[in-house]
């Protein structure tokens, strides 16, 4: 797992050109824009994933 996963794009005005801020883990800053964000990883969901496909749940074809 890598230590910092980056944004490739601005929230605010879609522009590429984003660099770590100086305001802690997950902090962003847009040169474009001139704005800066954080991003933060809030969990799993408790749903869980639901399969929409009809194929049998082993893989084998009938």
């Amino acid at each position: 797992m890598s230590e910092r996963a980056a944004p490739f794009y601005c929230p605010y005005c879609g522009d590429e050109d984003l660099r770590p801020s100086e305001q802690g883990h997950g902090a962003w800053e847009c040169a474009a824009c001139n704005r800066a964000f954080q991003l933060k990883y809030l969990g799993l969901l408790a749903r869980g994933v639901t399969r929409t496909s009809s194929a049998p749940l082993d893989g084998n074809a009938i």
